[in-house]
């Protein structure tokens, strides 16, 4: 929850400023690096819309500021167990189990996968700060899958570089609501925080938000339900599960954007499962990228959880 919401104006004598600077010299409780943080995990809008902490401000900006409570100030390593599915001098890949949290952060101190890999990994890149050691990306809480991480600030440089080009091959597993009226398709919409709940996303119209591109493929069709093979080609926040809404067909048990779309299930055995979930059905299922020290490609891939499987087999 934000304790530490601010909304400012932009006047003459700041006009040409970057937007950091500004924000630096008027929020002299944050450091200059939290604040970039902040502006590019869109905590800190331009006129409703996301920026960039080099953006050069203009006379009558309205800037919004919604800073959640501050995350631990260090790194507390646990001895939880990890799915290793690849690791090398520069790198490890990771099977990261659905409910497990990327990295500490607001009113969550353990239990991360950051956490545990301070504990297994003498040698993880500090480039992301002292909570986040070697975490190159993110995937949500109840997402399972495949995610990179870096040993060395070197390969955290580089891997990032491939992410920022979208040279990054990233696919994901989703069974949604509804049959989909095409095979295949793609969903262009600008994703942005959500003017009604600062904790959501959403698309936003209007030159608004973040581009993002989602492209989608039916893997197989169910009365009620397809599971969808998703490629993303931005990373945005909750891409996946905003875009699916966004066309009417959200991830099966994603409370945040599809919540009570169970209830237009008939089958009430169907409902109960659902309810009982405990989880969205949203895996990361392959991924690839160019070995940030020798430029070979790396491919990985990584099956549905026993969870996931069990679920479907209820749909035949």
């Amino acid at each position: 929850m934000s304790t530490d919401v601010k909304a400012f104006a932009v006047e003459a004598e700041s006009a040409g400023t970057r937007l950091d600077s500004f924000l630096a010299h008027k929020l002299g409780e944050f450091s200059r690096t939290k604040l970039q943080r902040a502006i590019e995990d869109e905590d800190i809008l331009v006129n409703e819309s996301a920026a960039k902490p080099s953006y050069r401000l203009r006379v009558g900006d309205r800037i919004e500021i919604d800073l959640p409570e501050p995350p631990p100030s260090s790194l507390v390593p646990e001895p939880i167990p990890l799915n290793i599915v690849y690791e090398d001098d520069d790198l490890i890949v990771i099977d990261k189990p659905s409910g497990m949290i990327v990295h500490p952060g607001a009113g969550v101190e353990s239990g991360t996968l950051a956490n545990a890999l301070a504990y297994h990994f003498a040698q993880l890149s500090s480039a992301p700060g002292a909570i986040r050691p070697g975490i190159v990306h993110r995937i949500d809480k109840e997402t399972s899958g495949l995610l990179i991480v870096a040993k060395t600030d070197y390969a955290h440089e580089r891997l990032s570089d491939q992410f920022q080009a979208r040279t990054v091959f990233k696919l994901y597993i989703a069974l949604v609501y509804g049959r989909l009226s095409q095979s295949s398709g793609e969903i262009e919409a600008n994703i942005g925080r959500s003017s009604h709940n600062r904790t959501r996303m959403a698309v936003l119209r209007g030159g608004k938000g973040r581009h993002a591109l989602t492209l989608f493929e039916v893997a197989e069709s169910y009365p009620d339900f397809t599971l969808v093979k998703v490629q993303i080609k931005t990373g945005r926040t909750h891409q996946i599960r905003v875009h699916m809404t966004h066309i009417g067909h959200p991830v099966v048990g994603d409370s945040t954007y599809g919540g009570g779309r169970e209830n237009t299930i008939r089958n009430a055995a169907l409902r109960k499962l659902i309810q009982s979930f405990g989880r969205q059905f949203l895996h990361s299922a392959q991924i690839a990228f160019a070995h940030p020290r020798s430029g070979e490609r790396m491919e990985f891939e990584s099956s549905l959880p026993a969870e996931l499987v069990s679920f479907l087999s209820k749909l035949i």
